[in-house]
């Protein structure tokens, strides 16, 4: 060993490691977009993450058509709306795989012919003049292009084959269907041949694709038929082994079409997960209607964004984008606040206008009242759980393997106990701290490399009601006489 003479420093790794928060309320919502008005067909049963209306717009097309194209619903919602993001959008509807074939005739007015049909597919377009001829050239006899509605403009090229005379062109084209795609399509799952998932199954790939955990997921429209809703709360329990989410779903306004038969098609249809949030009934704002569960995930995560991203707080009592509440066939839906009450005591979240306009209305989740474990029962309780033990397992994660000694227990043990302080001073928890016991590791337990801490915390509740006692106090009356 070299003779040293003087003062030297070195370093050694922190024993204490800040903690990986998750993130609390993202959404990822699985759909149909019309890919056709996209840059490229690339997102077809592949995640994207948007930041943005436009990014989102550019790599899955949008349309006002939301009966068909449900993710435009979440589009619009999220970034326009409420201002929140990132999103994951999962489409699957497949231009490849979900089409038909058409012709018909249109008519030339202005040296142009508008072919008003929904999801065209640019590239398959043929058009000949009527009766006669072959196909045209693009761009030599006609340019078409896309209008703001999705419909086709013809433009009619001066110079190209088409005479000043005609009045009708004979245009083919196939078309995305969106009649094809099936409840099975949005499920999803895994091929055996090539391991690649598609629709919801690609919930397992987001965490390793971008680096974040999903916490809400979110079908419009999809999410009403109990199959569909029955793999969404499966997934939220379980992603990627570790991470759990929140499933937002929809009650069907057709087959409930009052607030009395909401309860029983819940119940009837299985609807009552701990890490549920069931809604009812749609909600509207000018001629935009949406799936309440749309609106919710967005009001969440905005809620979540003022609260430093940690969802404790409840998204109930929290305005709504909406002007009223309505059916699937338009019905509007005026609930009091004894009648919202009662859908809450029955597990669903609703809409309520009473003081301060429409406000998201409801802290319990769908488990309740079968379950009434306060853990389970009450939404901003419910995703601190899952938040924590998300944050938990990112922040853990780089001791997996290391040495069970003094060393590895105390970092883990202070390190999230400084954490749960903060939460603590910051009024997301009444309290909560972690500790290794003994009697949680027999040493056969660790021989075989096992190590077990328990982790206690209360999460504060919503007050959902507040009450005040009021008295007739007569003693007042002594100052009448000075």
């Amino acid at each position: 060993m070299a003779y040293e003479h003087g003062v030297k420093a070195s370093e050694v790794a922190t024993s204490i490691f800040a903690p990986v928060e998750a993130t609390a309320g993202l959404q990822v919502v699985v759909g149909t977009a019309p890919i056709n008005l996209a840059k490229t067909a690339e997102y077809v049963n592949k995640p994207l993450l948007a930041y943005s209306f436009a990014e989102a717009v550019e790599g899955l097309g949008y349309s006002d058509d939301w009966e068909n194209y449900t993710l435009c619903e979440a589009m619009d919602s999220a970034f326009r709306l409420y201002g929140v993001a990132p999103v994951v959008f999962i489409n699957v509807l497949d231009p490849s795989k979900h089409i038909s074939k058409e012709t018909k005739d249109v008519t030339i007015v202005n040296k142009k012919a508008v072919l008003k049909e929904k999801g065209i597919l640019l590239d398959t377009l043929e058009v000949k003049l009527t009766g006669v001829g072959d196909a045209l050239a693009s761009l030599m006899d006609y340019i078409a292009t896309f209008d703001n509605d999705g419909n086709v403009n013809i433009v009619i090229v001066p110079t190209g084959k088409i005479p000043t005379s005609q009045t009708t062109l004979s245009v083919s084209y196939t078309k995305i269907d969106v009649s094809l795609v099936t409840d099975l399509e949005i499920i999803g799952g895994v091929d055996i041949n090539t391991g690649a998932s598609t629709g919801l199954e690609l919930i397992n790939s987001v965490f390793p694709k971008f680096g974040l955990i999903p916490g809400q997921i979110v079908i419009p429209k999809y999410s009403t038929n109990p199959m569909v809703e029955a793999i969404m709360k499966a997934k939220a329990g379980n992603i990627n082994s570790y991470f759990k989410a929140m499933a937002l779903t929809d009650i069907d306004t057709t087959e409930a079409n009052t607030y009395t038969k909401v309860s029983e098609w819940k119940n009837q249809n299985n609807y009552t997960s701990p890490n549920e949030v069931a809604c009812w009934p749609k909600v509207a704002l000018g001629d935009k209607v949406y799936h309440l569960s749309t609106q919710l995930a967005s009001l969440a995560a905005l809620t979540d964004s003022k609260f430093d991203d940690v969802p404790y707080v409840s998204p109930s009592n929290q305005s709504l984008q909406m002007n009223k509440a309505v059916l699937d066939d338009g019905t509007e839906v005026n609930l009091g606040p004894d009648q919202a009450a009662y859908l809450n005591g029955q597990g669903i979240f609703t809409t309520l206008n009473f003081i301060g306009g429409y406000k998201g209305w409801g802290n319990r989740t769908a488990a309740y009242p079968s379950i009434t474990d306060v853990k389970d029962s009450f939404i901003p309780v419910r995703r601190m759980h899952n938040w924590i033990a998300n944050s938990i397992i990112l922040s853990t994660w780089q001791k997996v393997d290391g040495p069970i000694n003094r060393t590895l227990i105390d970092s883990i043990v202070d390190s999230l106990n400084i954490w749960f302080n903060g939460l603590t001073s910051d009024g997301a928890l009444v309290g909560g701290r972690v500790e290794f016991r003994k009697e949680d590791n027999p040493n056969v337990a660790l021989l075989d490399g096992n190590v077990r801490y328990r982790v206690f915390l209360a999460e504060p509740t919503p007050g959902r009601n507040i009450e005040f006692v009021l008295e007739f106090d007569a003693t007042y009356y002594n100052r009448l006489f000075g």
